[in-house]
């Protein structure tokens, strides 16, 4: 006979011998495994996920889980995607079947989902940029301005007809979309003790009115205090409207040519407008992020924890770069700031080296600052 870990804590809680009583292929460390926790003094360490894996933006959110619960980690900024292939959407099940949906970082132009959030190819900056310094080169191509994808080739006038298609289809899925499914996606990752407290829109900023409403109490059932999606001024100004309306905020991520001015004037525009501020990113652009943080602590979502050098300089393993990790994750405890350290790993892997691990380090980087 089974008995689920529910069952397990009743026949101890009652004094019942348990020698036994599991199967053989249920393993102790099921039945008594503590929840992941990654909330260190006071402050949540999160997850950019599936980003940070590797496995591209359609992974399903039960492998997501698993691997959030091998590292640990008890908070996440999740992509919609998985959230929307869960609950069946047309256009995330065509890119969880298309080889380069399988891809992690692909383009706009390669993402079914993203494709169907607007015109082709979507604004600039607006999809995640890939791991490595090509992905960072097309970030910072078209960060805020609202321009076309740079480098991108044009598309015929049979595929913008198919993404034109595709974005009606979405649209019309999404206006019957029950939020009960959704809470049902939520409850799995609360049952393991992982908090889905940002979600990332790609493609947001040409949603129609009824999608962005559709992404606020998406991410309000889903148990996030937060939106967020790739910075563009424009655009910025009118999601900003739906921030207030929702009264949830919104953080929009920026790269190393998005400047103190580029986020402040987003804030211009709509109370709820909020920055999801990059680290690394802002140290290698415009250097120390610490003087923004102290100004603007009430108005970020989640900031991306990462290590890069000044002045445009790589990537590199947490504690090797000009990022002031340990600075700013020591503020946030001892100010007692809520929002969460967010983990992005772009770090290139060493020759043989193992993705989890590597992310492990950065996890563990982390908890001795806050703890050290």
């Amino acid at each position: 006979m089974d008995y689920t870990r529910r069952d397990f804590g009743k026949l101890v809680l009652a004094g019942v011998p348990t020698v036994g009583l599991l199967d053989s292929h249920v393993a102790w460390a099921n039945v008594l495994r503590a929840k992941p926790n990654s909330k260190w003094a006071g402050v949540q360490v999160g997850m950019n996920v599936p980003y940070n894996f590797g496995t591209g933006n359609y992974t399903t959110g039960d492998e997501i889980l698993q691997r959030c619960i091998q590292l640990g980690v008890s908070g996440v900024e999740l992509r919609a995607q998985p959230v929307e292939l869960f609950l069946g959407s047309p256009a995330a099940i065509a890119g969880a079947a298309a080889p380069r949906g399988r891809g992690a970082g692909r383009g706009a132009a390669q993402d079914p989902q993203a494709a169907a959030g607007g015109r082709a190819g979507g604004t600039a900056g607006q999809e995640p940029p890939p791991p490595g310094a090509a992905g960072a080169a097309r970030g910072e191509a078209g960060r805020q301005g609202g321009g076309r994808g740079a480098g991108r080739a044009e598309l015929t006038p049979e595929q913008q007809a198919a993404q034109r298609a595709a974005a009606e289809e979405t649209r019309k899925w999404r206006a019957g979309v029950s939020l009960d499914k959704v809470k049902q996606f939520r409850k799995k990752f609360e049952d393991e003790g992982v908090l889905i407290e940002i979600v990332k829109w790609d493609g947001i900023f040409t949603m129609s009115d009824d999608e962005v409403d559709y992404c606020f109490e998406v991410s309000k059932a889903l148990g996030a205090r937060a939106l967020s999606t790739e910075i563009n001024l424009e655009g910025a100004k009118r999601l900003g409207q739906f921030a207030d309306k929702h009264k949830m905020q919104f953080g929009y991520h920026g790269h190393a040519a998005t400047t103190v001015e580029d986020f402040e004037t987003v804030f211009s525009y709509a109370k709820f407008n909020a920055a999801n501020l990059d680290l690394g990113h802002f140290t290698a652009g415009q250097g120390s992020p610490i003087p923004f943080v102290q100004k603007h602590y009430e108005r970020i979502t989640h900031v991306h924890v990462k290590d890069r050098k000044l002045n445009n300089g790589p990537n590199v393993p947490f504690g090797q770069g000009d990022t002031p990790i340990k600075e700013v994750l020591q503020m946030m405890r001892d100010k007692k700031w809520k929002f969460q350290a967010t983990i992005e790993f772009e770090v290139p892997l060493p020759a043989g080296g193992d993705r989890m691990a590597e992310i492990a380090k950065c996890v563990e980087y982390c908890k001795a600052c806050l703890l050290g």
